[in-house]
């Protein structure tokens, strides 16, 4: 190859390389929810997936880990046992977790026998996708958790899996 051809391809390259930080910036963008959409998730009808309503008032005054999730979604399986774990240690300190799951609830009932959880999970389908992204989740990928402190503002959130460390270092600074 000549001097030419080699200087087109190191372009090119660079092109490609931009192209990929300015793209992965905007898919993991995220931002903090605002109130009308944090009153929107308190008002939502959520439901266990037994069926059962779930009344949101008694999340009230709490730290909420909200973490929207799907049994379909690799991450969102593999971080649960840490969210479990971190529900445990947080539990005396007014801190809840909370997992919408979207999906069906046929899937998240099946899911959750085989993989049981102590936090509360309730039924996200196509409204908990919608609050997902009023909450800051322009993207509406999965997971997603939010931190509402116990004033009701939202202080952190992440797209993608979380680990264990920046879980526990953002809800310790929402208490």
């Amino acid at each position: 190859m000549n001097r030419r051809q080699w200087v087109s391809i190191i372009g090119f390259s660079l092109v490609a390389l931009a192209a990929g930080v300015a793209t992965s910036q905007w898919i993991f963008r995220s931002e903090l929810a605002d109130d009308p959409a944090i009153k929107a998730f308190f008002a939502n009808l959520w439901q266990t997936p037994d069926g059962k309503s779930v009344d949101t008032e008694q999340w009230r005054g709490k730290v909420l880990v909200v973490n929207f999730w799907a049994s379909w979604c690799p991450p969102c399986v593999e971080e649960m046992p840490t969210l479990d774990k971190l529900q445990a240690e947080f539990k005396s300190q007014n801190v809840l977790f909370v997992g919408i799951g979207i999906d069906s609830p046929s899937n998240i009932r099946q899911f959750l026998e085989m993989t049981p959880v102590s936090y509360p999970v309730v039924i996200g389908g196509l409204e908990g996708s919608n609050i997902s992204k009023q909450m800051g989740n322009a993207q509406g990928a999965l997971p997603y958790t939010v931190i509402i402190n116990s004033q009701g503002k939202s202080t952190s959130s992440k797209l993608g899996k979380i680990s264990e460390e920046e879980l526990r270092s953002v809800i310790k600074s929402a208490l």
